[in-house]
């Protein structure tokens, strides 16, 4: 007699047999160690397969442990822990991509604990890939990879915070938020408590701390930090002014491709600071953060072809620039567009 239903996709063991023996050596607690079997369960099947467990066990236990003889041994239930700190290492999770999961399969792992799952799921909300669009619903996704510990969780609910998406605005909490992610070494983090203490949002103004939230996170190869750091250099702002400095982090955001930084470039160019003054490359660099759509960019290349500076006088070249410039809400393009008309 044939089963009537959902075709079969293979035995239940099919994904999960593997994935178990995989993990049976490594010390790991019970329900940690189910969760990443279910895990990579999920991800082999793209949610086809679900592995499940019954249990009512009480505190923490491990199948094995592996002594530092090499010998493995069996723990029925783990010793008391003191408590954790406010965000703990964790421990490195199994190797899938979760990009490529269906929303199906997604939600399950995210249901079952996954903070990167979460993480996930939350931006798929955030930016209505796969689902509608539902701030409110990205934050709830957020707050529960950030209690986790999860640094990106964090950093994207602080930005929720900063923004007021999907939750009242609140720039002391964001910056609580900015905070946790940055100890943890989340660049985009630090950028982010760097431009609040630069601010004076959500923290007492203090340009020192700026930069030095600037610099962790250019250090890391952050072209948001970069770029903040060359501005602080750029203007003397908690250090001393130094153009050659200025132009150094510019540059190593410029070549990353931020548009703000390639503006910022062009300027040093046109007005010689911290290089020698080249018109044409400072048209390149301008031209380079107009053709992202930067409309400070944009403006500044119009500057130049009304103005014939390294490249040849063009005022219809001049109106155009100045004109994308204006459709994103830039005042002065506007004004510059009213003249010339």
């Amino acid at each position: 007699m044939r089963r009537r239903g959902r075709p079969r996709t293979g035995g239940a063991g099919t994904a999960r047999t593997p994935a178990l023996l995989s993990h049976l050596e490594t010390p790991l607690e019970i329900g940690l160690l189910f969760r990443r079997v279910r895990a990579e369960v999920l991800a082999a099947t793209n949610g086809a397969q679900r592995s499940h467990e019954y249990h009512s066990l009480v505190g923490e236990y491990y199948l094995t442990r592996t002594l530092a003889t090499g010998a493995s041994v069996t723990v029925s239930a783990a010793a008391a822990v003191d408590p954790a700190p406010a965000d703990p290492p964790r421990p490195d999770p199994p190797d899938i991509d979760v990009t490529e999961l269906s929303i199906a399969a997604l939600r399950e792992l995210a249901e079952a604990g996954d903070a990167e799952a979460q993480a996930e799921l939350c931006e798929r909300y955030e930016h209505g890939r796969g689902v509608v669009q539902d701030d409110a619903v990205a934050v709830s996704w957020f707050r529960r990879a950030a209690d986790q510990g999860h640094a990106a969780g964090q950093a994207a609910l602080g930005f929720m915070y900063a923004t007021g998406r999907g939750v009242a605005q609140d720039d002391a909490e964001a910056v609580r938020w900015f905070r946790r992610a940055a100890d943890q070494g989340n660049a985009r983090s630090q950028y982010n408590l760097g431009a609040s203490y630069r601010d004076g949002r959500g923290v007492v103004q203090d340009d020192a701390e700026a930069v030095r939230w600037f610099r962790r996170s250019a250090e890391q190869g952050s072209a948001l930090g970069q770029t903040g750091l060359g501005a602080m250099y750029d203007t003397g702002r908690g250090v001393q002014r130094n153009d050659a400095e200025a132009v150094r982090w510019y540059r190593r955001a410029a070549d990353q491709g931020d548009a703000f930084a390639q503006r910022n470039l062009g300027v040093m160019y046109r007005e010689g600071r911290g290089v020698s003054r080249d018109d044409g490359e400072a048209v390149r660099w301008f031209r380079r953060s107009a053709e992202q759509g930067h409309s400070v960019g944009q403006a500044e290349l119009g500057w130049m072809y009304e103005n014939g500076r390294g490249v040849r006088r063009d005022r219809v070249e001049a109106v155009v620039w100045y004109r994308r410039a204006a459709d994103r809400g830039h005042a002065w393009a506007q004004e510059q567009l009213d003249r010339l008309r």
